[in-house]
């Protein structure tokens, strides 16, 4: 044989095993690119993905998309060559394994997680946008989780409302806490709650809590000394639940994280008000958001970034702290615009359907 051919054949042998080693090879990665993007004014397969009872609401057109980033799932295992590809990608990214699913934490867990701040996110959203909007927002404190096996279990459970504690008026989550310490452990301290499922009743009326005999159970749970700093503790975590004025319901299936809220909140404030925010406009977003309106920051922003521009959107929201980060790869004919609240998101909007984008907050890199 020819050292030409012998030369060639043993280089096309080695390429083939270097194919083969490196789709036979796992590396600890995970991958994320560019998921769905819904319109929080329209539907999603085939319901709305808002709907607004008991309230006079308003058609409106463009677009207020919320936007998502695909992730390889827990079980996936990457090879080389995927890693290699992922890497030198545009439109995609490879993180450490670990990054997106933690060695103490199952998969349940992260898909737990992931729905409840996903519900969370929902319900901040609500709350900024009706009060925004002018709407007071009154809240029940809850028992919002119970510890297995603390003294807890099993007498109060998740849902609960605590109307007082030790017979002392209950107005904040804080507040519990703190009227728990002023025990010794080993000492008895009294709730006071309606069950959950009256709570859920009362809230889904916009009615106050009850307070008097009958309409509430007396709890009596004694104490234990808490191992980090020997104070007294029954079990509990104490959370809000907030009374809304009218029925909201936000259907989105599939999908996790407290990333959407932003754009929820501005879906929400369309549909109420006359004024069309957009103006007809297609805009897309991603940010957590607060009880008060503040946008936080979120992961995997460039694949949203390219997600919303596949989409067909021209503006972006965009996280101020994300911004930097976001700016350094932008998609072709897609403004990342910079917020910081949902009065940032709302002015924005506003220059965008009169025109105004050479005022806009534009995101920069560093």
């Amino acid at each position: 044989m020819p050292r030409r051919t012998a030369t060639l054949l043993t280089s096309i042998l080695l390429l083939i095993g270097a194919l083969c080693a490196g789709f036979l090879t796992s590396v600890p990665y995970s991958e994320l690119s560019p998921g769905p993007t819904v319109n929080t004014l329209g539907q999603y397969d085939g319901e709305p993905v808002l709907t607004i009872g008991g309230q006079e609401t308003y058609d409106t057109s463009g677009h207020l998309n919320m936007t998502t980033v695909r992730v390889t799932g827990v079980d996936y295992e990457m090879n080389l060559l995927e890693a290699v590809y992922g890497w030198f990608a545009d439109d995609a990214a490879v993180v450490p394994y670990e990054t997106m699913y933690p060695d103490d934490v199952t998969a349940d867990q992260v898909e737990e997680q992931n729905a409840e701040e996903f519900s969370a996110s929902q319900e901040s959203a609500k709350v900024a946008a009706l009060e925004e909007l002018g709407y007071e927002i009154p809240t029940q404190t809850i028992v919002a989780s119970v510890i297995q096996d603390a003294p807890a279990h099993g007498k109060l459970h998740a849902g609960d409302a605590i109307v007082a504690v030790d017979g002392t008026r209950i107005s904040d989550p804080e507040e519990v806490g703190e009227a728990v310490r002023k025990h010794e452990p080993g000492e008895d301290v009294v709730f006071t709650v309606v069950p959950a499922k009256q709570a859920e009743a009362a809230r889904e009326a916009g009615e106050e809590l009850p307070d008097g005999a009958g309409d509430t159970e007396d709890v009596t749970i004694t104490t234990m000394k808490s191992p980090d700093d020997g104070r007294a503790l029954v079990g509990i975590e104490a959370g809000v639940a907030h009374v809304f004025p009218f029925e909201i319901d936000i259907q989105l299936a599939d999908v996790g994280g407290p990333s959407a809220g932003l754009m929820f909140a501005l879906g929400l404030m369309d549909r109420l008000t006359p004024e069309n925010l957009t103006g007809g406009e297609f805009v897309a977003g991603t940010g957590t958001i607060d009880d008060d309106g503040v946008v936080g920051a979120i992961g995997g922003v460039s694949m949203k970034t390219i997600a919303a521009r596949n989409a067909g959107a021209e503006f972006f929201l965009t996280p101020e702290d994300n911004c930097a980060t976001a700016a350094e790869n932008p998609p072709d004919g897609l403004t990342l615009v910079s917020v910081g609240t949902l009065d940032d998101a709302l002015d924005a909007l506003t220059r965008i359907r009169q025109g105004d984008t050479d005022g806009l907050p534009l995101c920069a890199a560093r």
